[in-house]
């Protein structure tokens, strides 16, 4: 796979405001845009208004009738206000919580009481009474950045009373000066907010996280793309300060003959990620369906004619296919259970070096996906974590 940078842009299409992270004029991952009200990061102080022992949940109101989703196991020590003896919580109870997850489809948005702050090279999250605080890098750091990192005394500082994460952009700093200073900004802003709580009136917005497009461009691998291009000279201006602060090129795209979406032939990309059929340079094809329980990706061998390499072509078919899939999962924003029909191969040997490559792509992946195993009836069973809608749905969403 080529490792060609690409470029982030920022633009409206459709009366939409998109980010995009595109490469080779394909996209690997897009988001449509929205405002910041009720936006996931923000932290809330919010009511519980109803409790369901059944599906061990409650139900936390953020004001104007703004009802969230609150599972049992999101619950830290985090409470404003308890009258439960035993600790449990009750209906009044005022909590301090964080927006997790949209509303997706009939789904309301998820929120938890394990607060984080997240930047462009590390999180900062509140510990409970029974956490222990201290320092965790991104395993997808390799070994001598994992000691690096553990052993800086700076962040186990800014460590004692928080739990540090290390994000995997911080491994391409040649200076560990600006994840010093992110993280100690992150935990002075996540001690103000504790402190601050159980003054403010319940309702209160303690916290507003940033931007989208600034989010989009923090969870896209730095050493993805080269410079952020925007045509909206309002996104410009809010972008300069962050992008110089990161050392991220920036540049705002002024020709109205030529707009940016029609350039870079944004219509037909995004076509390309909500059409069921995918095609392969071998000619082999992919069917990508995805229904309410699991997503199924169907591989063809296409306009492939039947030769004496048969079993060797299938195998470059799969491979490629593989390739396309993790490509797709990112684009697309696919999520949850995800079943694939590879081309059958006799030798297993070769059945099993599909999986272990599929492995290999999905770890480059920013969200965490998994390639499982085969199953019985000889499908590859892949995860990957349902962090927001997928495009698809983004797309639809007025």
């Amino acid at each position: 796979m080529t490792t060609h940078k690409g470029n982030i842009l920022i633009t409206k299409h459709s009366d939409r405001l998109l980010a995009m992270l595109m490469r080779n004029n394909q996209i690997l991952s897009a988001q449509v845009l929205r405002s910041n009200e009720y936006a996931v990061g923000n932290i809330y102080i919010g009511k519980v208004q109803s409790i369901s022992q059944n599906i061990g949940a409650a139900f936390i109101d953020l004001g104007g009738g703004y009802l969230t989703f609150l599972p049992f196991a999101e619950v830290l020590e985090a409470r404003l206000t308890n009258r439960s003896p035993d600790g449990s919580l009750k209906v009044g109870d005022e909590l301090l919580v964080q927006i997790a997850r949209e509303p997706m489809k009939t789904k309301l948005a998820g929120v938890t009481t394990k607060l984080s702050l997240a930047g462009h090279y590390a999180v900062v999250s509140a510990v409970g009474k029974k956490q222990i605080p201290g320092i965790q890098v991104s395993s997808r750091l390799g070994a001598n950045a994992q000691t690096k990192f553990r052993g800086m005394e700076p962040l186990a500082e800014i460590a004692k009373n928080c739990r540090l994460i290390v994000r995997t952009n911080a491994g391409a700093l040649a200076d560990t000066e600006p994840l010093i200073l992110e993280a100690q900004h992150l935990a002075k802003t996540m001690e103000r907010i504790l402190k601050i709580g159980p003054s403010r009136t319940c309702y209160s917005c303690l916290y507003q996280g940033k931007p989208d497009y600034i989010s989009f461009m923090e969870n896209a691998y730095r050493s993805e793309y080269d410079e952020v291009i925007t045509d909206l000279p309002e996104i410009y201006d809010a972008l300069s300060a962050f992008c110089q602060e990161k050392g991220i090129p920036l540049r705002l795209y002024e020709d109205a003959l030529l707009p940016l979406y029609k350039l870079y032939s944004v219509e037909k990309r995004l076509k390309e990620l909500t059409d069921k059929k995918v095609w392969l340079k071998s000619g082999g094809y992919l069917v990508i369906e995805p229904t309410e329980a699991l997503i199924s990706i169907d591989v063809n061998t296409g306009k492939y004619e039947s030769g004496k390499e048969k079993e060797e072509t299938f195998y470059r078919i799969n491979r490629e296919a593989a390739e396309m899939i993790a490509l797709h999962l990112r684009a697309r924003n696919l999520s949850g259970i995800i079943l694939v029909d590879f081309i059958n191969l006799k030798d297993k040997k070769r059945e099993k070096e599909i999986l272990e490559y599929m492995r290999g792509l999905l770890k480059q992946d920013p969200i965490p996906a998994k390639a499982l195993d085969m199953t019985s009836l000889g499908l590859m069973e892949l995860t990957r974590k349902k962090v927001a809608p997928s495009l698809a749905e983004q797309l639809r969403t007025p």
